[in-house]
């Protein structure tokens, strides 16, 4: 059930993502840290997404929090964890793309909460990023809503990051190459360019009278309602015809994904690319990120940035 604070932050009466008749506690946690939503739609897309974890791993504590919009706080689900006897939790970033969400804030809430329970053992799993599952996903809605083979467009958030945007140009291609797309661009929703309405503008010059579009968000929120009411509003301008073939929502095909990534930083593997993050590598216009503390605008810690990685020299 999801209700409304009087903030307007969306909030879950939740009990914990454990199946009914399991333990709710043991000496492994997994808490998944989405981004949060002001949208009670995409608070609740999330959460299943999370039940769904939850019934696929029954050995471990399973919960899910929000980084900023929602409840519950992620960092006060990491303290109920410990309280109910976990001795190691595995955080993972319910995100896509590694942009600053996924490499500053959420390893902050790792950080953060090692200085309060220095007796446990926290690790930081990698953002899912643009692996197969999450291309046959796609595809999948593709088809479903009669896209396959149209020209695509693919919406992603767009962020200050220069190789969380090229990683989003990425996944448009491969979405491509996958669906047997007959042409491909990308949109982004804010912060960077081409907006929405600007690459449609770039679709219809090109003589398309048709695009199918895939939105590459886990969930349903403010970002998707407005884009998608910027492609009714160019549609009815122009009369180009538009396929909207959604986004990923709580698909079961996510949880081997997200199940996946948890092992992996077990087995202390780190995902994230260091080569042309913009917390390492000095891009125009942003170069004073290099080397900033994690954490900034969710966080106050001030921890060197390094992925897990040893720091560059």
């Amino acid at each position: 059930m999801l209700t409304p604070r009087a903030t307007g932050i969306p909030v879950r009466i939740r009990t914990p993502l454990h199946p009914a008749g399991r333990a709710p506690a043991g000496p492994e946690g997994l808490l998944l840290v989405a981004h949060g939503s002001s949208c009670l739609a995409g608070v609740d897309e999330a959460m299943a997404l999370g039940e769904a974890v939850a019934g696929a791993l029954p050995e471990l504590a399973v919960d899910l929090g929000f980084l900023e919009l929602a409840d519950p706080p992620a960092q006060a689900v990491l303290d109920e964890l410990v309280a109910r006897g976990c001795r190691r939790i595995t955080v993972q970033p319910l995100m896509l793309l590694a942009a600053g969400h996924g490499k500053s804030d959420v390893p902050a809430i790792v950080l953060e909460a090692r200085a309060r329970h220095p007796h446990v053992e926290l690790l930081f799993g990698s953002p899912l990023g643009v692996v197969p599952e999450l291309l046959a996903v796609a595809a999948a809605n593709l088809a479903t809503a009669g896209g396959a083979g149209a020209p695509l467009l693919v919406v992603a958030r767009g962020t200050s990051d220069p190789d969380a945007n090229a990683e989003a140009c990425r996944a448009a291609r491969l979405l491509a190459e996958w669906s047997g797309a007959a042409d491909v661009d990308v949109a982004f929703t804010g912060i960077t360019w081409p907006s929405v309405p600007d690459a449609l503008e770039r679709v219809r010059r090109l003589g398309h009278q048709r695009v199918a579009v895939f939105f590459w968000f886990l969930a349903t929120g403010k970002l998707v309602e407005r884009a998608r009411d910027q492609l009714a509003a160019f549609a009815d301008g122009c009369g180009l015809e538009i396929v909207d073939a959604g986004y990923f929502g709580p698909d079961p095909a996510l949880v081997p994904v997200i199940a996946h990534r948890r092992a992996e930083a077990v087995e202390g593997i780190h995902r994230t690319n260091c080569d042309t993050c913009s917390y390492r590598a000095e891009w125009p216009g942003v170069a004073d990120r290099v080397g900033q503390p994690r954490g900034i605008g969710h966080s106050a810690l001030a921890v060197d940035h390094h992925h897990g990685h040893a720091p560059s020299p």
